[in-house]
């Protein structure tokens, strides 16, 4: 079963998304349980293990995204869905690691993409991974768990999310082709996972894990347009 939260402080918008994502998940034969709540506190209290949120970004008290950023720092690891009026926030959707963002009025055919690709993220949430050899071991990385990659002198180091560090042979041309669109080569010793990309200035990619990542100066245009690129691929990915 899978746990699906909605939080908004417009009451027909609750209603309407409950009948969206029950009718959605109907279609698919898959059973759900839905949580709605008026506000980020009531969410924020309550002790669900959620699959997938979907959060209205301007509410009173406390926001969206606010809010967001309390479950992230309480440990969430599911779906962010930002369901609001309000546009252009690609880059403030990255600080929490958003999985997509819906603008009101909710269009059905976006909904029913972002709907397909959020659950084809947990159907699939372990299947895209690494696969290293480090003498004779075998070591298998969820592409989820990395951050980022760095090479020095032919050894790649992969900065996990756990704070592990798995060091290893390769070279940065051989790991790229290995790699989703998710990761982006910033600097000729750095491949960055835009998952975890909390912010971008003067150069600097500043990661969620606190660790501050080298953008080459004739990445940096090519960066930020990747950025924009890859947050329009994934909400209309299917």
């Amino acid at each position: 079963m899978i746990k699906i939260a909605i939080c908004d402080d417009e009451n027909f918008m609750l209603n309407m998304l409950y009948e969206k994502i029950s009718s959605f998940f109907n279609h698919q034969n898959i059973k759900v349980n839905i949580s709605s709540f008026s506000g980020g506190k009531d969410l924020l209290n309550s002790n669900n293990n959620l699959d997938i949120i979907f959060l209205d970004i301007k509410m009173d008290k406390l926001d969206g995204f606010e809010t967001a950023k309390k479950l992230r720092d309480k440990g969430y690891k599911g779906l962010l869905i930002f369901v609001t009026v309000l546009k252009d926030y690609v880059f403030d959707a990255f600080e929490v690691q958003a999985f997509d963002y819906l603008t009101k009025p909710l269009k059905e055919d976006n909904f029913i993409k972002t709907m397909n690709r959020a659950l084809k993220a947990i159907q699939n949430k372990n299947d895209e991974h690494l696969l290293i050899q480090k003498n004779k071991d075998i070591n298998i990385i969820p592409f989820e768990n990395i951050i980022y990659c760095e090479i020095i002198n032919r050894k790649v180091y992969l900065h996990l999310k756990d704070s592990l560090v798995i060091d290893y042979y390769d070279k940065i041309e051989n790991l790229e082709k290995k790699l989703d669109n998710r990761f982006y080569k910033c600097h000729r010793s750095y491949l960055i996972n835009l998952q975890y990309l909390k912010s971008y200035k003067s150069g600097l990619a500043y990661m969620t894990n606190g660790d501050l990542v080298p953008v080459s100066r004739l990445r940096k245009d090519e960066f930020s347009a990747f950025i924009l690129k890859y947050m329009k691929q994934r909400r209309n990915e299917k």
